[in-house]
């Protein structure tokens, strides 16, 4: 996961406290916080923007909890920490939703025994105008399983360890570059890239200008709704 930061380094040693994560890779390009050795969950990694945060976030976290203290003492425990209330129409939602200090929303949820063994993270959350034909482009690009479907969302998930990747339903068209998107890292290197490029446009993404360097060494591609994310180069 991959997140557009004003300051990379200061907001990455917040989300590393919040998730008591480990602080990983930094350089001037980016900054990573990776969960535990030995436990799941995806690696974070924090890339320099000049552009200001426009709007919601397309893409966010949801944060387990495993009882109602629980909930609330994580919820406090963030305010202390930097955090703010945010309103994205949730109302009285069981869930509270909070935003980092560049504004980031995310959920701490309230305990659901579906999220036990995913570690801190809960889920990926990707709000999405047709949920179940996006986990079906999403599940052949990450290698993970459906795990639910129903009429509003479908979750996808590695296995049984780990957070889901869960595509909610929205009415709400992606408008802006996602400030938190996907990387999909092929587990050869290239032409396993090539390859990876390909069937995703065959499964209707599209290339896209984020004002990437051409020498870069990844691919930027769009997802069928817009969701921008890249396909790496392999494991070197």
């Amino acid at each position: 996961m991959t997140v557009d930061a004003a300051e990379p380094g200061s907001l990455a040693r917040w989300w590393a406290r919040a998730l008591d994560w480990r602080l990983g890779h930094a350089d001037a390009g980016e900054v990573d916080v990776d969960p535990p050795e030995g436990e799941p969950g995806v690696p974070l990694v924090f890339v320099p923007v000049r552009e200001p945060k426009r709007g919601p976030n397309r893409v966010h976290l949801d944060l387990d909890t495993s009882s109602p203290a629980d909930q609330r003492q994580t919820v406090q425990f963030l305010l202390d920490a930097g955090a703010r209330r945010a309103d994205v129409g949730q109302g009285d939602a069981p869930w509270v939703v909070l935003a980092d200090p560049e504004g980031n929303e995310f959920c701490v949820l309230d305990p659901r025994p579906q999220y036990e063994g995913c570690g801190r993270v809960a889920a990926i959350v990707v709000q999405a105008l047709r949920p179940q034909a996006l986990a079906a482009f999403w599940a052949p690009l990450t290698g993970w399983e459906p795990a639910r479907s129903d009429p509003a969302a479908a979750a996808l998930r590695d296995g049984r360890t780990g957070p889901y990747l869960e595509f909610v339903r929205t009415t709400t068209a992606h408008a802006v570059k996602n400030r938190w998107h996907l990387d999909v890292r092929p587990t050869s290197p290239p032409p396993g890239q090539d390859r990876v490029v390909l069937a995703a446009r065959e499964a209707g993404a599209r290339p896209v200008d984020v004002g990437q360097h051409r020498r870069v060494s990844w691919v930027v591609l769009a997802d069928p709704e817009g969701n921008e994310f890249c396909v790496l180069s392999g494991r070197g």
